[in-house]
């Protein structure tokens, strides 16, 4: 019940005892009406009870321990009409001959009878009211005797007003009342316990200039003269739209923009705060990944209200912090109209009653009956309290001056007739109306088409349309189908972090396709969603965010609306799936529902639980600058909070986010991987439905001010700012030695040190980004490079491994191709790995490439113009050379970009070579933090030899995530902060760093490791301690798998090297596990049973060592152990502890001992029945394995 339930309340006292619970849904909790249509059969009952699915709830359930039952159940009533203000009924339907108990009928009172709809029984209806528990507030012009009652509640928030203005200033601001300016207080029992004053004057020209007011016409009302259109627009707009607008002369215009799957060459969804909050609630802005911005197609959503507006196409675009180089200037409408709106100027209620802040809207908005809108502005760090839940937040332009938000609240939006029903045939030209200027409205129309007359989809897929009503005009619309694909959702999605899948029928599941809601009516989405479930017999509904195709505009066969609703969505994580040998498994293979390899999509998701459900709503800027493996990590961590909205998640970077798969996934890549994240995680996550992309460099840091500064001089404001940009490949500088003097590397001086400041030869690549790489095959194709011309490779990276192949690969020969390595700056190599070494060397040399080691770049074209690069000069340590050169590939040691560092330098941040950090990612200035490559820890933790570049960059992004998150969560415990002279230590991280690519002779490599300073391998192999390496296969077969166990019997280290792919989402999660659960690995293996540790590690006993959900059994099988199940025996791990610590002495060995008391005891099957429940719970991952009861 409670999985179904929309309200569940739980009420425990200060023991964190529970006490009472109950649980309240949508409909009866008896058979005395459908779930769809119980309305009619209550007010039937009694007419005068104007109950409707928005103000009643029905209680399905209480318990409460007898002692203090009554009071409980006051309490939760109390805290239910709180939670949900629009609430003003609770039935409860019992048996006509059943006893309320002396507790409920406390509360409740009988309103009369109904009969049962599949028996001969009656039921009694029983009903609570609001105003016995939490009554509305009775509002009313202020006095000034009001003044002692409210200066306590104004004095318990702030006391700036007093002292700016004098002790009496709340008197003579209610003296002062006038026709423009009202005060107006709310009052229980003759006492004042809230205060607003309003005023009629709003600066109307300041509005205008700082905020996008195009969806509510700038808050003004019509007039013939105003200019809503540019000229260029408007002449298309007269051969599309010239019935619609003579429909709309003389109204006020209100419109919801939408944007739908945005054009391929568009790099990112500009998507969040400033566009997801605003009036537009989807105004979304798409920016080209170039050096101009290119405008792109924005769907807009002409929305109404009843008796005040009509349509109109608003061609307009809001943008707040998202500046582009040589950004065009849009058009601003211009409204001559008198204005509309009145403001709040000053607003407090007392906390007890501040969930019936909307009360006073009615009230105000009768003060000015010529005024349509009512906004107030905020400081964007004020919490959101309930009053502006209801108002809908204005997209600032990106000129805006102000340090506040615009809130708009619209007086439609205090009606209550709003109706959600089944469209009909009838709905259809309203429908049309509503959606005439989406993109997809053709694709909405078909749909309710379908509806009306098959009710299926023309593939037979069940579909349901809903309208929303409010005064015989239609709102809203959505459209959503029965879910097909559930078992693919539930095995590649963590939809089980919202619910109890087996509790949930299949026909239950919903798959929603279209939304679309006047602004107006945006506080009543959630409703929205309530009574799709209610009325379509659903319980949980998905929406997918398909990523951008760069074929065509859309993917047409998975084209959606926008769904202004995904603000009420949660996102749901993906799984990590299991790379299965499926030739291997034959019929034991996962069903084709679960292996199938469909588009990605990112994944929302409500249910009847989430309905009434806040989130905590956070609106400080956070700016991240850097779209590297550490900030995507940061924001994906952020993002995937399911109980907080961050409303102004920025991320700065010179490509927007990545993941655009510019390079074809068959393709060689340039650069190796770190296997952090891949095009399809990308968009797996989305990031671009929930976060601002600025598309530019950082170029400056204003501290005073807090803000950054672009390469363009546009500012984007932070309230805290997240550095993490890394480290980039630089342009090498050459010595400038002249080769016909002979010198050799000891007779040049060290450039290594110097910045190159000329201009880049237009040949010469520095590879970073996919970008970057995608620039190189670019002109790779286009300048015949794969036929003639010499490549220079410089570096010794492995990166450079990686690009030689791609290069070979791409069809370039391999005696045009050099590979220049310049002296190692230590003795470490890159691969560190001597047999693997061999074999990348043996494929160079098979494959006519040309190795050059210890060599110093001295010249390009013998130091004339280097633009382009027709030769290049080197120095060794014996004698030099010189190169004819087409293409020059720049791989040396990677370093702070110069901007980045000029921007830190001047913005007084501690800089020691690396940005300077403190275990908790702070720099010097408290709003901003920093992680990755950039960064280093301060030389008072005497660690000098530790960066984040030793750990896993996507563990980093998620600690900084964490760290951050306590400022944010009250959900959270709060950290204590370690005494200033204990803060010594530097925290140690344990995922795996991991690098791979494809290596010269199509090797397929991965080298996984535990963080560690970096030491050559037989100096690693020396210490005694070191533990057993376990090799399989040659390297130069292309058959190597490496395994280090180390002394705790651990996987530390694994290598592979193979001409065939492999699954490396496997191998990644062998590392920390214990060889003994690799099933006793080192026993087989030095009994000579394992030959291939690619054969062994695709048999189908290991496939639950590489499910996700493996560590969550791990972690049930530890915490068996280590309880005390039995009461006179210690546990298992309490055993272990008193051997260890000699408290015992076994006759026989400890192991025997330990094995004979776990296999007599209860642990033996409480650990067997734990994991055959993982293997049950799991089955259509793991097919593979047997169980009780399946032969």
């Amino acid at each position: 019940m409670r999985e179904k339930a929309n309200l569940a309340v739980t009420l425990c006292n200060d023991k964190e005892e529970i006490m009472a619970q109950a649980t309240f849904l949508d409909y009866p909790n008896w058979n005395v009406a459908k779930q769809d249509d119980w309305v009619s059969v209550f007010r039937e009952l009694d007419s005068d009870i104007p109950c409707t699915p928005l103000n009643t709830l029905f209680m399905h359930l209480f318990v409460a321990v007898d002692e203090y039952s009554v009071g409980c159940c006051k309490e939760i009533l109390r805290t239910v009409y709180k939670a949900v203000p629009e609430l003003h009924f609770i039935f409860l339907i019992v048996p006509s001959y059943m006893s309320l108990g002396s507790t409920l009928i406390t509360v409740f009172d009988q309103v009369g009878n109904i009969p049962c709809l599949t028996y001969e029984e009656d039921f009694a209806v029983h009903m609570c009211h609001r105003h016995s528990h939490y009554p509305q507030l009775h509002v009313r012009k202020a006095r000034v005797e009001d003044h002692d009652d409210l200066m306590p509640i104004f004095m318990r928030y702030d006391t700036i007003l007093k002292e700016t203005y004098g002790e009496y200033f709340l008197a003579e601001l209610i003296e002062a009342q006038d026709e423009e300016n009202h005060a107006v207080v709310c009052e229980v029992e003759g006492t004042a316990v809230g205060f607003m004053s309003v005023c009629s004057r709003v600066n109307m020209q300041l509005l205008h200039e700082c905020f996008d007011l195009g969806p509510f016409h700038g808050l003004c009302f019509p007039h013939p003269d105003d200019v809503l259109e540019s000229p260029q627009d408007l002449s298309v707009r007269r051969s599309q739209d010239a019935e619609l607008r003579s429909s709309s002369q003389g109204s006020q215009k209100i419109v919801e923009e939408l944007q739908e799957p945005v054009s391929p060459d568009t790099m990112e969804n500009i998507q969040g705060n400033i566009a997801r909050e605003a009036a537009s609630e989807e105004a979304l802005t798409a920016v080209h990944s170039g050096n101009v911005s290119e405008p792109e197609d924005i769907e807009k959503l002409s929305d109404i209200s009843t008796g005040y507006a009509q349509y109109h196409h608003v061609s307009s675009r809001s943008l707040a912090s998202l500046i582009l180089p040589e950004e065009p200037v849009h058009f601003r409408p211009i409204y001559r109209g008198a204005s509309a709106a009145f403001c709040i100027q000053l607003f407090c209620i007392d906390e007890k009653y501040e969930a019936r802040s909307l009360d006073f809207m009615n009230f105000v908005f009768s003060l000015f009956s010529d005024k349509n809108f009512c906004v107030i502005s905020l400081p964007h760090l004020t919490p959101e309290f309930f009053l502006i839940q209801n108002f809908v937040k204005m997209v600032p332009f990106n000129t805006c001056t102000l340090e506040q938000d615009l809130y708009v609240f619209h007086r439609a939006g205090l009606l209550k007739s709003i109706d959600i029903r089944f469209a009909t045939l009838l709905d259809t030209p309203g429908v049309e109306n509503l959606v005439s200027t989406l993109m997809l409205n053709k694709s909405i129309l078909e749909d309710l088409d379908h509806y009306n007359k098959a009710r299926k989809d023309p593939d037979g897929t069940p579909l349901q349309a809903f309208v929303a009503e409010v005064a015989e005009q239609i709102v809203g619309i959505a459209v959503i189908r029965n879910e097909m694909d559930i078992e693919y959702i539930r095995s590649h999605y963590n939809i089980e972090d919202f619910i109890y899948f087996s509790h949930h029928q299949r026909e239950e599941h919903g798959h929603m396709h279209h939304f679309a809601l006047n602004p107006i009516f945006r506080h009543y989405t959630k409703f929205f969603l309530k009574e799709i479930l209610r009325l379509g017999f659903k319980s949980c509904l998905y929406y997918r965010v398909y990523p951008k195709s760069r074929e065509g505009k859309f993917q047409n066969p998975y084209a959606h609306s926008l769904t202004s609703a995904l603000h009420y969505l949660v996102p749901v994580r993906p799984r990590r799936q299991i790379v299965y040998p499926l030739e291997k498994l034959g019929i034991n293979a996962p069903s084709k529902a679960v292996s199938k390899d469909p588009m990605s999509y990112a994944l929302n998701h409500t249910n009847r639980k989430l309905t009434l459900e806040p989130k905590i709503t956070v609106n400080a800027k956070i700016i991240v600058v850097g779209a590297s493996s550490v900030g995507i990590s940061f924001l994906e961590t952020l993002v995937f909070c399911s109980h907080m909205k961050f409303n102004n998640l920025t991320l700065i970077s010179t490509h927007g986010l990545p993941g655009k798969k510019l390079l074809d996934t068959e393709q060689r890549k340039f650069l190796a991987s770190d296997h952090c994240f891949n095009d399809k995680d990308y968009a797996l996550m989305s990031l671009c439905s929930w976060v601002n992309v600025v598309v530019g460099r950082m170029t400056g840091i204003d501290r005073a001010a807090k803000h950054v500064v672009l390469s363009t001089d546009k500012i984007v404001p932070y309230d805290h700012l997240i550095l993490c940009t890394g480290q980039q490949y630089q342009v090498p500088c050459p010595t400038e030695a002249d080769i016909s003097q002979h010198l050799t590397n000891r007779e040049v001086p060290n450039s290594s040190q110097r910045r190159y400041t000329g201009k880049v030869p237009c040949n010469h690549f520095t590879l970073n980004e996919e970008e970057d790489c995608f620039k190189a095959l670019t002109w790779i194709r286009n300048n015949s490079i794969t036929t003639e011309g010499n490549i220079i490779v410089y570096g010794n990276t492995i990166d450079t491994y990686t690009t030689v192949e791609t290069l070979l690969n791409l069809g370039v020969s391999g005696s045009r191709i050099h590979l220049v390595q310049p002296p190692p700056a230590s003795t470490i190599t890159c691969i560190n790995n001597y047999s693997v070494e061999s074999a990348v060397a043996d494929a160079l040399g098979a494959a006519g490439v040309t190795m050059y080691r210890d060599a110093i770049l001295a010249q390009w074209n013998d130091g004339l113009h280097p633009d382009p690069i027709y030769s290049a000069s080197f120095t060794t340590p014996t004698k030099p050379f010189r190169l004819q050169c087409s293409m020059f590939f720049s791989f040396c040691e990677k370093n702070v970009d110069y901007e980045t560092f000029k921007a830190l330098n001047d913005a007084c941040l501690v800089y020691d070579s690396r940005l300077v950090i403190d275990t908790n990612f702070h720099t010097n200035d408290i709003a901003i933090r920093a992680a990755g490559s950039l960064t280093k820890f301060s030389s008072r933790y005497y660690s000098n030899e530790w960066t984040h570049s030793n750990f896993s960059s996507k563990e980093v992004g998620f600690q900084l995530a964490a760290a951050m998150l306590h400022l944010f969560d009250p959900t959270l415990e709060p950290v204590t902060e370690p005494p200033a002279n204990l803060d010594r230590l530097i925290p140690m991280y344990k995922g795996a760093k991991i690098q791979g690519g494809i290596l010269p002779g199509s090797y397929h490599y991965l080298h996984i490791a535990k963080p560690a300073i970096p030491t050559p391998l037989e100096v690693q192999m020396a210490q005694p301690n070191y533990g057993l390496e376990l090799v399989t296969g040659s390297a130069k077969n292309g058959t190597y798998f490496r395994i280090h166990i180390n002394k705790y019997k651990m996987v530390e280290t694994i290598t592979c090297l193979s001409r065939e792919p492999f699954p490396a989402s496997n191998y990644i999660r062998l590392f920390g596990q214990h060889e003994q659960l690799l099933n006793n690995l080192c026993a087989r293996y030095d009994e000579n049973l394992i030959t291939d540790l690619y054969s062994y590690f695709t048999e189908p006993w290991c496939l639950a060592l590489f499910h996700d959900r493996f560590i969550d059994l791990r972690k049930e099988l530890r915490q068996i152990l280590a309880s005390k199940e039995e009461e006179d025996l210690p546990s298992i791990e309490q055993l272990a502890h008193q051997i260890e610590d000699e408290e015992i002495n076994p006759t026989e060995k400890p192991r025997q001992y330990l094995k004979r008391v776990f296999e007599e005891s209860i642990y033996k099957t409480l650990v067997e029945r734990s994991t055959l429940d993982y293997l049950h719970y799991n089955r259509y991952h793991l097919p593979m394995y047997a169980w009780p009861g399946i032969i």
